[in-house]
């Protein structure tokens, strides 16, 4: 954050501060001119549609791509002119999980504890911690990388990411297969992390509940910029108080509604099949709302009205609904070899 004098507090610098952030692919601009500021401490979610930037961004703070112009700062050390420091202070779980199949997870976690310096003992015990965090303790103990599922995957490359302790911990869409109780268990371990150990955690989802429930705030890029930024309620509170929700038979009868109600109520998206519609007082305008798709002769399936949700601002920030959505940034080469 920047205080009243202009100075940037110290929880920024300890945290990442990007300024004027870019990232070109070709001619294709994946980030442009991003600026963040994300306190020392804080969950901060990151959504985006397909291709947005989202994980383009991810990994010039890790120091895994080189940003084309701009300035970030992760836990004190900048991403350009120290690399190693940038490291050592960081965990990263990425989309592109790259784990040696013959080695086992014990293996796996003791070798990158011991990379940072942590003693052989030490490093056994965080694996056997970890293993239990993720929910993989109970694993067949020789059992080969090669041969897990890939949400016993994701949760490896998790405790990976945790081996060393790290002030500042990336996570790029960790929930990603897997079931719905083991989604609440790596929840709860992201909150553990943030409030007992005070982590800084950078989180990407494509699961609204989860930056919903999880984040301090939430920022959504578009085409490589910051389109909306806020905590969740803030957010969902700037759409208006109630959602109604509007549904057809066709989705070109709810194309219609949409090209008559535009002109009187300004408010209403498309989305998923139907239409909704912001107001402070959704009772007061229900009745005008049904008027006029009555005198307009399209017939209304269906009616409910309801709370904005992180989808609604979604919608509204880059026009397109990111329910179901699987996103991975288009135009950069694949990382494979990822460091943590």
């Amino acid at each position: 954050m920047t205080t009243a004098s202009g100075v940037r507090s110290p929880d920024v610098e300890r945290g990442i501060l990007v300024e004027q952030l870019s990232r070109r692919f070709g001619d294709l601009k994946a980030v442009d001119a991003v600026d963040l500021q994300i306190p020392s401490g804080e969950i901060f979610g990151f959504l985006g549609p397909n291709g947005a930037g989202k994980s383009t961004l991810v990994k010039m703070l890790a120091t895994i791509l080189a940003p084309t112009s701009g300035r970030a700062v992760v836990a004190g050390f900048d991403v350009r002119r120290q690399q190693g420091k940038v490291r050592q202070a960081i965990g990263v779980a990425l989309q592109e999980v790259g784990l040696d199949p013959l080695m086992t997870a014990r293996e796996l976690i003791v070798l990158q504890a011991r990379l940072f310096g942590t003693s052989t003992g030490a490093a056994r015990d965080t694996a056997e911690r970890l293993l239990d965090t993720v929910g993989l303790a109970d694993v067949e103990p020789k059992k080969r990388v090669g041969d897990y599922s890939g949400g016993m995957r994701r949760r490896l490359d998790l405790a990976l990411a945790l081996a060393h302790d790290p002030r500042v911990l990336f996570l790029d869409e960790p929930t990603t297969g897997l079931d719905p109780a083991s989604r609440i268990d790596i929840w709860d371990e992201v909150r553990r992390l943030n409030s007992q150990q005070g982590m800084t955690i950078f989180l990407t989802t494509q699961y609204l509940e989860e930056a919903d429930k999880l984040a301090d705030r939430v920022a959504i890029i578009d085409h490589g910029q910051i389109v909306a930024i806020g905590t969740p309620a803030e957010l969902k509170r700037g759409l208006g108080e109630e959602v109604v929700e509007l549904s057809f038979e066709t989705p070109d009868d709810a194309e219609r509604a949409a090209a008559v109600l535009a002109d009187a109520t300004p408010q209403c998206r498309l989305g998923d099949g139907g239409l909704r519609c912001y107001f402070p007082v959704a009772a007061h305008e229900v009745p005008g709302l049904v008027r006029a798709l009555d005198q307009a002769s399209i017939p209304l399936r269906g009616l409910t009205i309801d709370r904005p949700t992180l989808d609604d601002v979604f919608l509204r920030a880059t026009g397109q609904s990111m329910r179901g959505s699987e996103e991975h940034d288009a135009g950069e080469p694949p990382t494979d070899a990822v460091a943590r």
